[in-house]
Parts: structure tokens; C-alpha cells; sequence
């Protein structure tokens, strides 16, 4: 078994590389990247400048000014390595046009003096990934978890060297580009809660897969997608802002997921007496949803995505099946209100002791679930026939442990019956569909919306032996 490389021995390995050449822009706290190039040793064959625009001044004058203000941002760093690649590109390709260039940008926050602030940043990577190519760009946002700044700085100066290491060296498969642009480094010290390629040398990469494989590796606790299917970084969404979350597998979405949707968008949108319009309403599936059958297949998840795009959904996938760790991980963004939708089965997993995993058990788990902020909506749940006893917050039963905590809870007036419910779809279980859908069994349209069923036809998604477009 081959003992991985060091940060220094990485970026030797490139220095010695006759035909990677670039520059080096950091703000902030990030000045351990280029260092590590210098402390190598050989520089020379790597580094044509190496540059710091530390004061805010010197900055703006190189790089314009930001609209909102800030310097650690997407825009910022993006802005500093278009600049510096170009230039490069200006100053060095004709006489040295055997090179491949690259820049390397980064803006961060580090962990300040009193250790009040949140420590994050941003990365990027502009580069040719051969000679003459057309440029492609890889960029990550980080949040920082080493306790002092010290740590921080080393800890992104091996970030930035795996990023220049596996874009030229790494880059063949999802698994490969991730496995690379972590190693070395503990989820302990560092998040990678966004991960973006764009070019032809990531042109056989998915996005979507890159950031899903963050999650499986550890390094990532959530990924979100916009309604077209495009990463988004959840703060830039979440932050301050009125969240709704309903969760499901979505496989396949069917009507009864829409109704969901729907009247938990409804009923959150009354009690907090803000307009639908002003709620970010997200879909979110766990990691355990998408290993139903086992290991977690690509095709299946991208159908998830694609298909709650197809509806308007924002969409997220996270490692928390643990209610209480979902709220904890969304007031990280210092929501003004959170709302939740379950279905009232889901909902009985709160009183397992087992579920909880906490010292304080059942009571911890509640406590750290239920914030200030937090209401809960539950969608009612029957059997296989309408004569089947509805389940509800007014019928719901617990063990014995739990009858006077779900008694506390609904006096606290934080959990609520969706009461506009469709009777009608409370037959539909995804699992059922699911089936039908891959044994091509007649009438399975019925039960999800019809731009979902046509997408199914027509790209066989989930297991469709799509024996109807065979000639």
C-alpha cells in the first residue's frame, strides 16, 4: 500500500514539472499555499509571481470593488483569478507557449482573535489542462474548524496544493478528484461544503456527483441544488431567511409528495403570517434514502434531482437521518423561522431511544430538535384502504416513556396536523410505485405528476425496462 504525499512533496512534484507554470493570489488568511511551493524547493519552475493584496485598498485597485462588500465571496475570488490568469496568459504564452498556465486564487476568513467570527473561504483554481487548451476552473468554499488561526493556514495550504495537484494529476473519475482534494486532510479541521468545475478538463465530471461524493467521504454534512439542478451554497440561500424542509426518498416523486409539499408550504405560511413567495421550501432526501438498496447508484440519484427540478424544488441531501441534527445544521444560518414537514409515521422515530444516539437520550434530542424558531407540520398517514385508521397528531401513539413528552411538545404549540391534506392520494407509497415502475406494470402514471411519468418513459429512470419504445 503506497503511503499518500506530503503537501511539500506535492508541490515539488510540480515545481520539477516543466510545463506547469502560474501565479499566486491570497487574501486573508490563505498564505500557506504559495508557501508551500516556495518551501519545496525549485519554485522557480512553478511560481511566476506570488502576490498578497492584504490591505482592502490595494486590493479593490487590482480588483475592483464588490457590490456587497465583502471580500471573502464567490465573486471575489472568481474576479481574482480571471485577473491573474489572464494576465499570465498576456505576459508569458507567446514566448512560452509549451506551458500550461494556471491561477490560483483564494479569500478567506480566518478564526479572529477572540474566536467570535466563522471562519470560511474560498478557493479557486483557473488553469489549462494541457497545452493551448481552453482554460477550466475548479472552485471550493471551505468552513474552518481548527481552533487556532495557525492551524487554519496549514490546514489550507495542503487544501491548495491537493487542488493544483489533482487538476493536473487526478482528475479521471469523481471518486479519484475527491479522494485527492482531501487527502491529508481530517473532516475534524475543514468542510467542503461546495465543490464547482466547469471546462474541458472536468468535461467527463458531473457537479452534482463531485458534491454528492463530499457527503459519502464525510467532508460535507449537506449539498444543495437550485431548481435547475445547479450547486448551490446553502448559505448563500438559507442565510436569514424562513426554511421549510420535507424530507422523502422522492422515488419516484409522486402525487402524494406534491400534496406534501404543497400544504406544508400552506400551513408554515400561515402560522409565521409571511407570504409563500418569502419561504425558501426545500426537498430534502439523507444518505441513508439514497443506499435503500444498498450502495448509492449515480443514475438513481441524478433521476432524484432532475425530477424534483422538474417540479421547482430546491433540493438537499444530507448525512443527518437524526431530526435534531437537521435543525441544529440550519441554525447555522440564523434562520428567522424553521418549518418542518413529516409524515406522521416519520415523525414516531423521535421517541426511539436508539434514533437519538445522544447522552441525554430522548430528552437532549428533543430539546436540541425543537428550537425557539422550529414549527412542525405532520402530513396524516392511512394504511392500504380509506377505512384505515387516518394516523395524526391527534391519534399518534407513543411507548410509555414518550406519552408525556409528546403531551409537553404539543402544548408548547410547536407541531401542528396539516389539515388540507388530499384524502384521495394517501394510498400512494413511493415504494409501491417504484415497483411498478420496474416491472412496467399498466396504470403506474397515475400516481405522479405527469411531466415527472413522461421524464420516466422517456429516459427508463428507476429500474423502467421501457419496453413500450422499443420498436
Amino acid at each position: 500500500m503506497s503511503t499518500a504525499m506530503t503537501a511539500i512533496q506535492k508541490a515539488l512534484k510540480i515545481n520539477l514539472d516543466p510545463h506547469i507554470y502560474g501565479t499566486f493570489a491570497e487574501i486573508g488568511a490563505g498564505q500557506d499555499v504559495a508557501g508551500n511551493f516556495f518551501k519545496a524547493g525549485a519554485a522557480s519552475g512553478t511560481v511566476a509571481k506570488s502576490i498578497s493584496a492584504y490591505d482592502m485598498k490595494f486590493s479593490d485597485s487590482i480588483y475592483g470593488r464588490e457590490k456587497s462588500g465583502r471580500y471573502v465571496c464567490q465573486s471575489r475570488v472568481e474576479k481574482m483569478m480571471d485577473y491573474e490568469y489572464e494576465l499570465v496568459i498576456e505576459r508569458l504564452q507567446k514566448d512560452h507557449p509549451e506551458r500550461c498556465y494556471f491561477a490560483f486564487a483564494n479569500t478567506i476568513e480566518a478564526r479572529n482573535y477572540q474566536g467570535t467570527n466563522d471562519p470560511h473561504g474560498w478557493l479557486g483554481l483557473k488553469f489549462m489542462g494541457s497545452t493551448n487548451e481552453e482554460a477550466s476552473h475548479l472552485l471550493l468554499h471551505v468552513r474552518l474548524h481548527d481552533q487556532t488561526a495557525l492551524l487554519q493556514q496549514n490546514t489550507l495550504g495542503a487544501l491548495g496544493v491537493n487542488m493544483i495537484y489533482a487538476s493536473y494529476y487526478q482528475r479521471d473519475t469523481t471518486e479519484v478528484l475527491v479522494e485527492a482534494l482531501t487527502e491529508g486532510l481530517r473532516r475534524e479541521n475543514i468542510e467542503i461544503d461546495m465543490l464547482h468545475t466547469a471546462g474541458p478538463a472536468f468535461k467527463n465530471l458531473d457537479n452534482r456527483l463531485l458534491n454528492l461524493q463530499l457527503v459519502v467521504n464525510g467532508f460535507a454534512d449537506a449539498i444543495m441544488f437550485d431548481e435547475n439542478g445547479d450547486v448551490r451554497l446553502p448559505k448563500d440561500d438559507l442565510y436569514k431567511k424562513n426554511i421549510l424542509i420535507a424530507r422523502g426518498s422522492y422515488r419516484p416523486p409522486t402525487k402524494v409528495n406534491v400534496d406534501i409539499l404543497k400544504t406544508g408550504l400552506e400551513c408554515f405560511s400561515e402560522h409565521i403570517n409571511t407570504k409563500a413567495s418569502d419561504i425558501i421550501s426545500v426537498a430534502e432526501i439523507t444518505i441513508s434514502n439514497l443506499k435503500e438498496d444498498g450502495d448509492i447508484t449515480k443514475d438513481d440519484f441524478l433521476a432524484r434531482v432532475d425530477l424534483l427540478s422538474t417540479i421547482g424544488m430546491k433540493v438537499f441531501v444530507t448525512n443527518m437521518p437524526q431530526y435534531f441534527k437537521l435543525t441544529e445544521y440550519l441554525s447555522r444560518f440564523k434562520p428567522v423561522n424553521m418549518g418542518l414537514v413529516l409524515g406522521a409515521y416519520n415523525f414516531m422515530q423521535i421517541f426511539d431511544e436508539e434514533y437519538n444516539q445522544l447522552k441525554g437520550g430522548m430528552l437532549e434530542a428533543m430539546g436540541t430538535l425543537f428550537k425557539r424558531n422550529l414549527k412542525v407540520f405532520l402530513y396524516p398517514y392511512r394504511e392500504e384502504k380509506e377505512s384505515d385508521e387516518l394516523i395524526s397528531l391527534k391519534t399518534l401513539k407513543t411507548k410509555k416513556s414518550g406519552k408525556h413528552l409528546l403531551e409537553f411538545i404539543k402544548e408548547r404549540g410547536q407541531i401542528f396536523d396539516i389539515e388540507n391534506y388530499n384524502d384521495q392520494l394517501l394510498h400512494i407509497y413511493s415504494r409501491k410505485v417504484l415497483e411498478m415502475i420496474k416491472t412496467n406494470k399498466e396504470g403506474w402514471e397515475q400516481y405522479v405528476p405527469e411531466d415527472i411519468a413522461k421524464q420516466i418513459n422517456e429516459k427508463c429512470l428507476f429500474g423502467h425496462p421501457c419496453e413500450h419504445i422499443i420498436k
